[in-house]
């Protein structure tokens, strides 16, 4: 019994975890401006805002694998790609 409290424990987490990387993602999309999505030679605002807010629904409301791994995978390219392009234009000095 012990090892599948666990086995549940450590699920939750990953679930959490997943959740709150969707969820920043999304709320950094809505910081930043429209045109520096453009400029940055990405996708515009509005698509990463939809494809981070598909990823997040679907997150909460589908038990689905395979949507959660393409949400998680879209919100770890915002991250890690888009997010770094667009703060490089905005950043105030």
């Amino acid at each position: 019994m012990l090892f599948y409290n666990l086995q549940a424990n450590v699920i939750t987490l990953v679930y959490l975890v997943l959740l709150g990387v969707k969820m920043w993602a999304l709320i950094d999309a809505l910081l930043r401006p429209g045109e520096a999505f453009v400029a940055a030679g990405k996708l515009t605002k509005t698509a990463w805002l939809w494809i981070l807010a598909l990823a997040l629904a679907a997150h909460l409301l589908l038990s689905s694998l395979i949507f959660g791994l393409v949400g998680t995978v879209a919100a770890f390219v915002y991250i890690l790609d888009v997010k770094p392009a667009v703060a490089a234009l905005t950043r105030r000095r």
